[in-house]
């Protein structure tokens, strides 16, 4: 036990030492875990499922992160929006953004938890001799899951500030790999950043303070949300 510390500090030091030795040891990028015991937080909700990989678990209050304006009109294509410059960039910028105001609002932002949806095989599978390469080595690509109705991801750890980072090889020489995130939350549950691959915004779940200081964020386009409602969509 360091100096000063508590039993129940030491106890708790330990579980996560033992957590991180489940988790390939890279120094600066994500780390893929094989325990899946920490998404139990996810797994474990009896909230419906569309509720919960819109949102995350429970919380005091909530958020919706805007990548594009909502429908104008009912039955609006999100073809038929100009939103500007876009793509994969534009939302890891909005993410990055919203991490950076979360990061005030919990007191573990060097132990994450990361979800990556395994639906985008393309990226991850790569292209094949003649196309990108695979986005991680086979013992990752056929690793565990942890699920929820109607989807799977596999989970990396690490610190806030490496979201987004995931270790991948890149697409080609030269060009970064950009994968969103589906899942972000801190190992002290003080939030969870939920980004379902269907909606045109990522929902959070946070104290009221967190929102408060989101919807504040004058980079971002956030407002408040009622998960029991219906959210806006485009068809």
């Amino acid at each position: 036990m360091r100096a000063g510390g508590t039993p129940g500090q030491a106890g708790a030091t330990g579980r996560r030492d033992a957590r991180r030795s489940a988790c390939d040891d890279r120094a600066v990028t994500l780390q893929h875990c094989t325990d899946l015991s920490p998404a139990a937080w996810i797994t474990g909700s009896d909230l419906p499922w569309d509720r919960l990989v819109g949102f995350g678990p429970a919380a005091p209050a909530y958020a919706r992160l805007r990548f594009i304006p909502d429908p104008a009109y009912p039955g609006q294509s999100e073809n038929d929006v100009d939103a500007g410059p876009g793509g994969a960039e534009a939302e890891a910028a909005v993410l990055r953004g919203a991490l950076d105001t979360l990061a005030r609002h919990t007191g573990t932002p060097d132990d994450v938890y990361v979800g990556l949806w395994d639906g985008w095989s393309s990226d991850l599978e790569g292209g094949g001799p003649s196309g990108p390469a695979p986005a991680f080595a086979r013992p990752v690509l056929d690793g565990p899951r942890f699920a929820v109705p109607n989807r799977a991801f596999l989970l990396f750890r690490g610190r806030l500030s490496d979201v987004g980072d995931w270790g991948a090889a890149e697409t080609w020489p030269g060009h970064f790999r950009t994968m969103p995130p589906a899942f972000v939350w801190p190992a002290d549950h003080a939030w969870c950043l939920a980004n379902d691959v269907d909606p045109h915004w990522a929902g959070i779940g946070a104290s009221t303070a967190a929102v408060a200081d989101l919807l504040a964020d004058p980079r971002l386009d956030a407002v408040r949300a009622n998960p029991a409602e219906p959210q806006p969509a485009y068809v």
